[in-house]
């Protein structure tokens, strides 16, 4: 059986991950393929405990390296209960958030050393790698103002300052600089509907 495929979208809060996850997941149901929606932090039972002491309380409650530790054993358990089993039975992940909001939150966010997130990483998910990541970019104002529409409260990130979020964009942004053969940006700021079409098209052109 051939191995699935790893699809990850990523980007700054209110940029519409959420949303575009659930069409993705549809549209390839549609053409045939076994699907699984995940997210981080959380994604499995162990994870979506650890999302709890991430996502919650003041936005001061950790400093970025130990937030980058609890990602880091979240996604150890999401990387070894779910995607995994789910890759090698040849379906298809689909994944709001990976291993580049790590670095684009701790460590473009926060300062944490990019170096010592890099050996979390290689320590704790080892060679696994997203086959594709949309980065889906929105102007930081814009993608704030959607967040704060929810009514939730806001999460510990989404309550950050400005800066930080400013901090966030331009992290994500440099990843996808740095990794053009894996990213692709999207403009977010689009409709849904474009957003998804132009999702859909790079999947047709860069995977299948």
């Amino acid at each position: 059986m051939a191995r699935g495929r790893f699809i990850t979208l990523e980007g700054g809060e209110g940029a519409g991950k959420s949303t575009q996850i659930s069409r993705l997941a549809a549209a390839l149901r549609d053409r045939g393929y076994a699907v699984i929606e995940t997210r981080e932090p959380g994604g499995s039972p162990g994870a979506e405990l650890i999302r709890n002491l991430l996502v919650n309380g003041p936005t001061d409650r950790w400093d970025g390296v130990t937030e980058a530790l609890l990602h880091f054993a979240a996604r150890r358990e999401h990387v070894q209960k779910t995607i995994l089993p789910a890759l090698q039975r040849g379906d298809w992940v689909v994944c709001d958030r990976f291993a580049d909001s790590t670095l684009a939150y701790q460590g473009y966010g926060h300062g944490v050393d990019k170096d010592f997130i890099k050996s979390l990483y290689d320590g704790t998910v080892g060679g696994l790698q997203p086959d594709l990541t949309f980065i889906l970019d929105v102007p930081v104002e814009q993608g704030l103002d959607r967040a704060n529409t929810r009514g939730t409260g806001g999460t510990r990130y989404e309550r950050m300052d400005k800066a930080f979020h400013t901090r966030l964009r331009d992290g994500f942004l440099d990843i996808a600089r740095n990794n053009p053969q894996r990213c692709t940006v999207i403009n977010a700021s689009d409709s849904m509907d474009q957003v998804a079409e132009e999702i859909l098209k790079q999947i047709d052109t860069r995977l299948t």
